[in-house]
């Protein structure tokens, strides 16, 4: 007997086999070379609060018991920090997670959503995966471009648009009075997935204000960037309570574990570590800013935990991402123009930056303007 596989539904079977981000590991299996330096996926070098590992780690002596599905802890203290209901909000494994969430939720198969040409691709990969049509729009000025955006929602009837701010990969931030004229601008029975996962490193004074029951919005944080958690993979959305609790029909309830909750928790409340990382990073851009300019490579102003340089051309830029890479050094470019003439580097610690200048000195020279690969 002959026994064929099941295939898969035709729009999965229809879609490209991509993957939007290759990781350091499967890179260093690639080359056999481990990574020195690893700046390139937007981690928190720093690691996380001393009092987050200590509640992790005991965490670990209850792993045989299911976390609580409601995060009520977790839950109730973000609440009071946002000056939110509890109510007004629904937890998932990262940011990842709960885009996927608000797409099953929120777009329905051939509906489309907006977003920017480059943008963070994986809200495209659910889209896509749950049928819907994506509509992008270049960056203009390194920047998500908000009346294009806005025009394109009209043009299509777009249900959502998703924007990140901070953004990821320019690392270009807009304030609270133009994200809500962006939001007045869309149109009506429109959806803004507003991706907030370096809001920490932006000016507090000058977010958008927290206010969850607006039915137009949604907003995304999470504790993987300047919390330092990105392996424990926990975020939250915020929104009014009958769309957050649209989500539960759907989600995964048991899907944020005990150790990420607990973390997160004590994370949370260590408010003098989080105020000492964004400090650091703060520093480190300016730093890196610094750098570029002597290296002539223009560094795009930043509110996040990264720096872009402009190296002048698509080519130049993958000809560094290489070269670094040969010399043990793990960054990224963005992949779609006009950004993609860029590298994206996290900041790291003090002695990783130190590091990182020396290669980068020695480095950039032997890469000139119009080259596509390295000098030897």
């Amino acid at each position: 007997m002959i026994y064929r596989p099941v295939p898969p539904t035709p729009i999965v079977a229809g879609l490209p086999v991509t993957v939007p981000f290759v990781a350091p590991e499967a890179l260093q299996r690639q080359s056999g070379r481990v990574f020195r330096l690893r700046l390139g996926a937007n981690e928190s070098n720093f690691g996380p609060s001393p009092r987050a590992i200590e509640a992790m780690r005991a965490a670990v002596e209850q792993i045989n018991w299911y976390a609580d599905p409601e995060g009520y802890e977790l839950r109730e203290a973000l609440a009071a920090r946002h000056g939110v209901s509890p109510r007004e909000m629904v937890f998932g494994s990262g940011i990842d997670d709960l885009l996927g969430l608000v797409v099953r939720t929120y777009l329905s198969p051939g509906e489309t959503a907006v977003t920017s040409l480059g943008a963070y691709p994986t809200f495209n990969y659910h889209v896509n995966g749950y049928g819907g049509t994506l509509q992008r729009v270049p960056y203009r000025d390194d920047r998500n471009d908000l009346e294009a955006l806005a025009a394109a929602a009209h043009e299509h009837h777009a249900k959502l648009v998703y924007l990140a701010n901070p953004d990821n990969p320019t690392g270009s931030w807009y304030p609270a009075a133009q994200i809500r004229a962006f939001l007045d601008a869309l149109p009506e029975a429109c959806l803004l997935l507003l991706d907030e996962a370096y809001c920490d490193f932006a000016p507090e004074a000058e977010m958008l204000p927290m206010d969850a029951s607006d039915p137009r919005l949604i907003r995304l944080r999470t504790f993987s960037k300047a919390y330092g958690m990105a392996g424990a993979r926990i975020g939250y959305a915020l929104g009014p309570t009958d769309m957050m609790g649209a989500f539960d029909r759907i989600c995964l309830h048991f899907g944020i574990n005990r150790v990420a909750q607990d973390g997160a928790l004590a994370a949370l409340a260590d408010t003098a570590y989080l105020a000492l990382v964004v400090g650091e990073v703060a520093q480190g851009r300016e730093e890196y800013a610094t750098l570029g300019r002597e290296l002539g490579l223009a560094p795009l102003p930043s509110y996040t935990n990264f720096v872009t340089f402009d190296t002048g051309s698509p080519e130049r830029a993958k000809a560094l991402v290489a070269a670094l890479a040969e010399r043990a050094v793990f960054i990224r470019m963005p992949g779609a123009p006009p950004i993609d003439r860029c590298i994206r580097v996290t900041v790291g610690t003090a002695e990783e930056r130190s590091v990182f200048a020396e290669v980068m000195r020695a480095t950039v020279p032997t890469i000139p303007p119009d080259a596509t690969t390295p000098r030897s």
